[in-house]
């Protein structure tokens, strides 16, 4: 019960877990600007931006995680399963082109 508890909280927090679609991409990479993420590698090797990556999880493109909020800006959050090595948090930083 505890533990089931302990990963159902995180997903509270977020305000929408879309479904993926079947050809869903995964966030393999994180851009950052100053250490805060303003967009997202994928694993087609696509960068798009924050809010881009925010509209394509939205859609169902994006596999793996929960649309969250600060304030006004929306953003993307890894959906808890128990595996550290794919929450966004572990993934490398990498240059925006």
């Amino acid at each position: 019960m505890r533990d089931s508890l302990r990963s159902e909280l995180p997903k509270l927090a977020m305000d929408d877990i879309p479904t993926p679609d079947k050809d869903a991409v995964t966030i393999t990479g994180l851009v950052k600007d100053h250490g805060r993420i303003s967009g997202y590698q994928l694993s087609d090797e696509r960068i798009v931006s924050r809010s881009e990556g925010v509209a394509l999880a939205r859609s169902g493109g994006i596999r793996g995680v929960g649309i969250a909020h600060n304030k006004d800006t929306e953003y993307l959050k890894s959906i808890p399963d128990d595996t550290e090595g794919n929450n966004l948090s572990s993934l490398p930083t990498i240059k925006a082109p």
